[in-house]
This record gives C-alpha cells, sequence and structure tokens, in this order.
C-alpha cells in the first residue's frame, strides 16, 4: 500500500533519488526528488527533532523506536502519515526541512504519528467508526509535547486548534489522486524558479 500511494504521490522513484541512513537508531529511507532539497539537511533535521522527543518525552521515544520498522521521507499530500502495514513513518520532505517550521514542530509530527503506530502496536482497529477520537489522541501527545520542549508554543497551538474540530475535520479523507496532481503542480513550479 505503501508503494502504491507513493507512486500516486510522486511517481515511480528513481533509485538514485533514495538513500538510507541511521538517526538515533532508527533506519530512515529519503525519497529525495528535488533538486533544490539537500538531503544532508533533511537528515540533520531530522536528528535534532528525534532528540527532542528522546529528550523531552523519552517514555514515547522509547515506543516509537521499536513501533516504527522505519522513517520514510518523500513527497506528500501532508506532514506525516503511518503506514501500519510496513510500520512506517512518513515524514514529508518539503515539510522537515521549511525553515518556517521549527524543530519541535516537525518533532511533533513524528510523534503524531508515532502514537499512530503505538495504538496499533497495541491492538486498537485501524478503521475505527470513530477516527477522529484517535487523532484527538495523536494530539494530546503533540500537546504534551509542547508544553515540555522549548519554543513549543506552536505545536500546542495547532495541537489545541486541530483538537476542537469536528470529527470530519480533524480526520479528512485524502483523495489521493487529486492530492498527487496537486503535488506535481507545486513541484514543477518549484523546479521552474530554478530554471
Amino acid at each position: 500500500m505503501l508503494a502504491e500511494l507513493l507512486r500516486l504521490f510522486i511517481g515511480k522513484p528513481q533509485a538514485a533519488a533514495a538513500t538510507t541512513h541511521q538517526v538515533l537508531g532508527i533506519p530512515v529511507v529519503v525519497y529525495n526528488t528535488r533538486p533544490d532539497i539537500d538531503t544532508n539537511a533533511v537528515i540533520a533535521r531530522l536528528e535534532r527533532s528525534l532528540a527532542l522527543i528522546e529528550r523531552y518525552v523519552p517514555h514515547h521515544f522509547r515506543h516509537l523506536k521499536r513501533d516504527f520498522a522505519y522513517i520514510v521521507v518523500q513527497r506528500f499530500a501532508c506532514r506525516g502519515a503511518y503506514f501500519h502495514a510496513q510500520r512506517a513513518c512518513l515524514a514529508e520532505l518539503t515539510f522537515t526541512v521549511n525553515p518556517d517550521f521549527s524543530d519541535a514542530e516537525v518533532a511533533a509530527t513524528i510523534l503524531h504519528e508515532a502514537m499512530h503506530a503505538r495504538l496499533h502496536a497495541l491492538g486498537f482497529p485501524l478503521e475505527m467508526d470513530n477516527r477522529a477520537r484517535q487523532e484527538r489522541f495523536c494530539r494530546r501527545a503533540e500537546i504534551e509535547f509542547g508544553m515540555l520542549v522549548p519554543g513549543g508554543e506552536r505545536v500546542v497551538e495547532r495541537g489545541q486548534w486541530s483538537s476542537d474540530l469536528s470529527d470530519e475535520e480533524v480526520a479528512p479523507e485524502i483523495d489521493p489522486r487529486l492530492a498527487a496532481q496537486r503535488i506535481a503542480e507545486v513541484d514543477r513550479a518549484a523546479t521552474a524558479k530554478r530554471i
């Protein structure tokens, strides 16, 4: 399923674009399809972000290391996702290196997906009638983290804001084809700027 979704969002990744890394003991695969993004910057951001989780919510970090088989960084339609069949956390490529977002915000996204992984590992059904309840559970972990980490105000603000949304808004359905089309448009525009 992950490969199918990723193909929809970015097309077939070129073998040369995939690199593998270890970040704080966690395998990481980066599919960098954007020539304007430095893979070393991606890895450095992941290392700083994961270190914040390890320092400020070490109990969650220990579970994260067990519950994720790996982290994949790639273009996607949202900041992060958890793919249960692969036990993979996805961190979106452009979000990961965007200087408008802090290390704490990137860490909160990874932590959010780690909470989905934790629920999955504990045997909670993934197709729950109340997906919004799981989303709010994940947001509470983000808020807890944001209250502990320096500079976590935006994490807390976003977590509280999204927790207050309606059930349909807090756990929206994403049309993968439409999302892939929009990603392709943004990437074409970013590439055109470089020329």
